[in-house]
């Protein structure tokens, strides 16, 4: 399934499509936060985990987000 640009998109969806980005990368930041927390207890109690990595590689899955969220945006302001 093929993706719509932006500027193909209603305004509607744009602001259906930014709400859930918003709900869904609050959430997913949220929950590296917890799992950050957590393997940090982990680590100090037992040691070295590989669970300390995943939050870290995952940093950059938020960022995407937000951007797409900021594009999204400025192409809602665009049209207004």
């Amino acid at each position: 399934m093929k993706s719509k640009k932006l500027s193909e998109r209603t305004i509607e969806e744009l602001k259906k499509n930014e709400k859930a980005l918003r709900i869904l990368t609050g959430l997913l930041v949220a929950a590296l936060t917890v799992l950050f927390i957590a393997s940090m207890y982990i680590t100090i109690n037992t040691g070295f985990t590989p669970l300390v990595v995943m939050p870290i590689t995952l940093v950059p899955v938020v960022l995407l987000n937000l951007g797409t969220i900021n594009k999204i945006k400025k192409e809602i302001k665009s049209r207004t």
